[in-house]
């Protein structure tokens, strides 16, 4: 066990404090949000490590362990005065530091210090030596977002001591992508009185047993010419599978895939890509152009494949091996046991195939899900997705001063809330390539634009236009604090 003495006499009351969000990227493979490849930038604004001492479970009057918790600082645009903080979640990834994104814009915009906690059990923050099931039981949203509030005490009261001040607080607002977005309104939501406000972008804040409804996102986003060649490539690799499945594999560079359904999840998640991060062209281009002169679909796919997923991406085929989900072993490659065991136990996203005209296999069932479930974590795991609903509200979340955001080509976006609400407005960026995050990354997604630049987005006005409200609302909500005095409203 890796846990710090229980003898630390530093005592936090998680009934002050505040919020975060995610340098890591939304959407990982096999069903992940945050993505862990190597298109992603190593541009950081800052990588400089910093240590806070965690709780590790919040829920019990009886156990004070303590684990060590990483996180990083961005003071370049602060204005010590009146200045605010802005606190990035990180995800379900590993958190190396503070990228530059547009939250760096509005930073400068608005004298803000921007810090960012890693999540816990992710990267460095594990609390053992060992990611076996029974370790994993204080991994949760619950925990994560209790982890926020902890932190936000520490850093308010260090920083205090930095300025040399005695009394009062800086105003706070948080900002998520993806799942680090559901955690940034459901610290709003549940924590109110410790920050002024929340940006959830592409905030996954329903849970959903089967998700039929991101398949369906990727075939309207693919629009019918490369909708119809996709389809018919899944079909011919389905008939390679049955009658010679090594030859296919290796012809994707995935013999170590021994499960078909492992195979036609990593198959799927490589079309997914495209759409998610704003490179729709980079698939559908060549598949409709093979197509169309009657060549090999299945070879023009694994030359995709290959180039460009496993290649440029930098995707590992291990993430979707199921020997590699049961590692144990605390490493750089954990990332995948642990999201999944979230998912397995708390927000599902299965993303089942649809019944009638799906692009996905349908080997990859509701079924194969909870059998990866128990063959990974064994017996009694099952994603309680109804109690998950039933804590944060899901798309019916009930809180206040929540900006919602969504990329009009994102099949993220159905898990989110797409309609606005008082004091709680939604909007939709809608151009070509706007996916996952656009209104604080830009287009593509990936490789990440310096500051979210929007120019190469099939339509930056969308984007800009989505920007100034986020602005305007930011404006309005720390303003309200600081005519009160509080960190909070």
């Amino acid at each position: 066990m890796k846990l710090t003495p229980t003898t630390t006499p530093f005592f936090l009351s998680v009934f002050s404090i505040i919020i975060l969000w995610t340098t890591s990227f939304a959407f990982t493979p096999r069903t992940f949000l945050q993505l862990q490849s190597s298109a992603v930038s190593t541009n950081y604004l800052t990588d400089k490590e910093l240590w806070f001492t965690q709780t590790l479970d919040h829920f019990s009057a009886y156990d004070h362990r303590k684990f060590e918790q990483r996180y990083y600082e961005l003071l370049d645009f602060f204005r010590p005065s009146d200045g605010p903080i802005f606190l990035r979640i990180c995800g379900e990834s590993a958190c190396n530091g503070i990228s530059n994104d547009y939250l760096t814009v509005l930073a400068k915009k608005f004298g803000a210090a921007v810090v960012a906690l890693e999540h816990r059990y992710y990267g460095k923050s594990s609390p053992f030596k060992s990611h076996s099931t029974e370790n994993l039981k204080y991994l949760s949203s619950k925990q994560a977002l209790f982890d926020l509030a902890a932190f936000r005490q520490y850093y308010q009261e260090s920083l205090n001591l930095k300025l040399n001040k005695t009394k009062g607080e800086n105003a706070w607002f948080v900002f998520g992508v993806s799942y680090p977005g559901a955690l940034s309104a459901w610290f709003r939501l549940k924590f109110p009185h410790l920050t002024c406000g929340s940006l959830a972008s592409s905030a996954v804040v329903e849970a959903v047993f089967n998700y039929t409804e991101f398949d369906q996102q990727i075939g309207e986003s693919a629009g019918p010419e490369c909708k119809a060649a996709l389809q018919e490539t899944n079909r011919l690799v389905e008939q390679r599978l049955a009658a010679n499945g090594k030859a296919v594999r290796g012809l994707f560079g995935a013999t170590q895939l021994d499960i078909d359904g492992d195979f036609m999840y990593f198959l799927a998640d490589a079309a997914v890509i495209a759409f998610q991060y704003g490179n729709p062209d980079r698939l559908c281009s060549p598949l409709v152009q093979a197509k169309n002169n009657g060549e090999d679909l299945v070879e023009a796919y694994a030359k995709y494949v290959k180039e460009y997923y496993l290649g440029s991406f930098g995707v590992d085929v291990e993430t979707y091996n199921q020997k590699h989900l049961k590692n144990t072993a605390v490493t750089e490659g954990s990332s995948d046991r642990l999201w999944w065991f979230q998912v397995c136990t708390e927000v599902a996203y299965f993303q089942v195939a649809p019944a009638n005209d799906s692009i996905r296999s349908s080997k990859v069932d509701t079924k194969y899900h909870l059998d990866l479930c128990k063959n990974v974590f064994g017996e009694g795991i099952y994603p309680e997705v109804d109690a998950t609903n039933l804590y944060y509200g899901g798309k019916r979340i009930a809180g206040s001063k929540i900006v919602f955001t969504n990329g009009s080509q994102d099949p993220w976006r159905h898990a989110s809330k797409q309609t606005s609400s008082p004091d709680m407005p939604s909007y939709i960026v809608s151009c070509h390539n706007c996916g996952h995050g656009t209104d604080l990354r830009g287009c593509p997604q990936v490789p990440l634009s310096p500051e979210g630049n929007a120019e190469n987005c099939s339509n930056p006005d969308a984007v800009h236009k989505v920007r100034q409200q986020i602005v305007e609302n930011i404006d309005l909500w720390l303003s309200e604090c600081q005519e009160t005095g509080r960190s909070y409203m």
